[in-house]
């Protein structure tokens, strides 16, 4: 039930950021495998690393032309996984490094004007990073470049493992391919920061990933993954395990089917419970005592998708979409609890449609579910073309967030809200995981 899902995450009650540390404590916060003309993998590097794979350029007339050549290399797919050597789990291990500590310069790109850590850059940093791990993982020495397109699918999970994340602290990312279907990979990453001579666990992150042909038309195979010893097998059986709980919820959506008899008897409590009993009407609602309609509990926002937020493949970067969904979900909770609040957890981010550049990608925000200080927000996302005057779904994100005070209870006020507040209730493994 979602409230032990909140009592699981109530020790990363207040998790992003502090200010920025003493002098002494920031020369703490340098770590040794961080030094000056290390070979290590750098943050900056890996949207590099990523473009000589693909054969992407950094120029956006010469970009379309280089997508439009990836074309040829259709010809040098798998036309079966069989004909695919089987990878290691450690043959897509990377550890990359964000150097907040050692590069002041580099601070700037993820602070706030309170001197905390902007948390949507770490998302930007952990889908870049999931890619990669998957061209880890299809690496084929005998080509130039590889030609699959490689994108994600889904966030499954990001949890918060440290209460804090100090902007001045280097920080080191690591991850590997843990999981594989036909054309899909989960891919399981580590985020851990240098304090106290020592390396703490900040967060872990799952990803799944799938592989395209050249043009992002139809699937394409990966390598199979051969597990070494029991650790990895376990690793492969959870990987498993999370396709399958997918699969279950996907099939269970309320979209799909009729509420059970069990959702049936929270929605029609929560019509009662918003009953005016003097009128006994169902257009007469009243809102109870410490509650805010959830109508009323709504942020939206607009983007215009330039060119400079693209990815590698032509197609706008999904850690982008994800840091500005994030940072809007944050404002609402800021808003809605009365005080800034920290992330607990991200769950389910679905990417069901790419987003091309120059759309208008419209944003909406929404507070569907509260418990105490805990405050879950859906972030619905769309691409509205204004010549045709269609909206199209392109994402949709859940987030966790925790206040430093209880917050009012959101109450649906219409069928169209109730679902929402079920589904959080009756399914917490599938949209807010609380």
């Amino acid at each position: 039930m979602l409230s032990q899902r909140f009592l699981s995450l109530s020790r990363a009650a207040s998790l992003t950021c502090r200010s920025l540390c003493s002098a002494a404590a920031s020369r703490q916060g340098q770590a040794p495998d961080m030094a000056e003309g290390n070979r290590l993998l750098h943050v900056s590097n890996v949207r590099n690393r990523l473009r000589e794979i693909v054969g992407a350029s950094t120029n956006w007339s010469d970009h379309q032309q280089a997508m439009a050549e990836r074309v040829s290399l259709a010809s040098m797919l798998a036309r079966s996984q069989s004909e695919l050597p089987a990878k290691r789990m450690k043959d897509s291990f990377l550890e990359v490094h964000l150097p907040l500590g050692s590069e002041p310069e580099l601070r700037e790109k993820y602070l706030t004007n309170h001197n905390t850590v902007r948390f949507g850059r770490i998302l930007e940093d952990l889908d870049s990073l999931a890619v990669l791990i998957s061209y880890s993982h299809t690496y084929n020495p005998a080509l130039k470049r590889s030609p699959l397109s490689i994108v994600t699918a889904l966030v499954d999970k990001i949890d918060m493992r440290q209460h804090v994340i100090y902007p001045d602290c280097d920080i080191k990312f690591t991850g590997q391919v843990t999981w594989v279907g036909r054309s899909s990979i989960e891919a399981k990453m580590h985020m851990s920061q240098y304090r106290d001579g020592a390396y703490a666990p900040v967060l872990d992150a799952t990803f799944v990933m799938v592989a395209r042909d050249p043009g992002n038309k139809r699937a394409a195979f990966v390598n199979p993954l051969a597990p070494e010893g029991p650790e990895e097998e376990k690793l492969l059986q959870e990987g498993e395990a999370n396709k399958s709980r997918r699969v279950e919820l996907s099939t269970a959506s309320l979209l799909k089917v009729a509420p059970t008899n069990e959702e049936r008897k929270i929605i029609h409590d929560l019509f009662l419970n918003t009953l005016d009993a003097n009128t006994v009407s169902f257009r007469s609602r009243i809102l109870p005592p410490n509650s805010v309609w959830m109508e009323d509990a709504k942020l939206k926002g607009l983007e215009i998708c330039h060119p400079q937020q693209r990815n590698i493949f032509n197609r706008i970067f999904g850690g982008f979409l994800m840091r500005k969904a994030y940072e809007l979900g944050w404002a609402n909770a800021c808003s809605f609890g009365g005080c800034r609040p920290s992330l607990v957890a991200v769950d389910d981010i679905l990417f069901q449609k790419p987003v091309e550049i120059g759309s208008l990608l419209m944003l909406s925000s929404q507070v569907c579910y509260t418990q105490g200080k805990y405050i879950q927000v859906r972030v619905h996302s769309e691409v509205f073309d204004p010549l045709t005057q269609q909206h199209s779904t392109t994402n949709i994100f859940h987030y966790t967030f925790a206040s430093d005070r209880n917050v009012p209870s959101v109450v649906p006020r219409t069928y169209g809200g109730e679902p929402v507040l079920v589904l959080v209730l009756v399914l917490p493994a599938a949209s807010p995981r609380i």
